[in-house]
C-alpha cells in the first residue's frame, strides 16, 4: 500500500516521544507512528514494539541518540531495526532512504518567506515520499505547499485541539503529526 493510500485512510499520525506514548499509541487506531526518541541500543526494540501492534515504524533519524548523521545510518535504521521508513530534516537522510526504497519524510520548519521559497528546491532535491511542514497550524501556507509540491504534505507541531486538525486538513493537508494523545483519537 502506499504511503498516500495509509494517510487518505487515516490521516492521523501518533508522534512517540517516551514509553508511555509508545503504549498509549497502541491503544488507538493510528497506523503510522513517528518515533521521536531512542538510541542506537534501543531503537530496534522500539520498532520491534511498533511493528508488532500492526503499525508502520517511521524513526525520526535526527532523534536517536548516538546516531550521525550519514547514509550508513539509515541502512542500519531500515535493514537491522527494521523500520518502514525515516523522517529527518536532512535531505541526505531522506535522500538516501528513498533511494533504498523505503518511506522517506522531509521535515521542514517554515519560519519564513525564505524557508518557504526553498521548499521546492529542497523536495527536488531530496525527492521525499512526503513532507511534514511545521508548524502545523498555518492553514495558508499548507495550501500553497499543497500546491507546489505533488507528494503528501503532513502537517505537524503546534496542533493541541481538534480544530486544528480539522484546520489542517481542510487547508489540505494530508495528514497530521502529533504527539497529543487526545489527538490520536480524533
Amino acid at each position: 500500500m502506499k504511503l498516500s493510500e495509509i494517510l487518505a485512510d487515516f490521516p492521523m499520525i501518533a508522534a512517540v516521544r517516551n514509553e508511555d506514548d509508545l503504549r498509549e499509541c497502541f491503544k488507538t487506531q493510528c497506523k503510522i507512528i513517528f518515533i521521536l526518541y531512542g538510541s542506537i541500543c534501543n531503537i530496534t526494540e522500539i520498532v520491534k514494539q511498533v511493528k508488532a501492534h500492526g503499525k508502520i515504524a517511521i524513526v525520526h533519524m535526527d532523534f536517536v541518540t548516538g546516531m550521525a548523521i550519514r547514509d550508513v545510518s539509515v541502512e542500519f535504521i531500515l535493514r537491522n531495526a527494521g523500520a518502514d521508513g525515516i523522517v529527518s530534516t536532512k535531505p541526505n537522510l531522506v535522500k538516501e532512504a528513498q533511494k533504498q526504497g523505503f518511506i522517506a519524510i522531509q521535515r521542514t520548519f517554515l519560519v519564513d518567506s525564505i524557508a518557504l521559497n526553498s521548499l521546492e528546491k529542497q523536495v527536488e532535491l531530496s525527492m521525499p515520499s512526503a513532507i511534514e511542514i511545521m508548524p502545523g497550524i498555518m492553514p495558508d501556507i499548507i495550501r500553497q505547499v499543497k500546491s507546489a509540491v505533488k507528494i503528501p504534505v503532513i502537517s505537524g507541531g503546534l496542533l493541541s485541539e481538534k480544530k486544528h486538525v480539522i484546520t489542517a486538513l481542510s487547508a489540505g493537508a494530508d495528514a497530521v503529526s502529533t504527539t497529543n494523545h487526545a489527538l490520536w483519537y480524533a
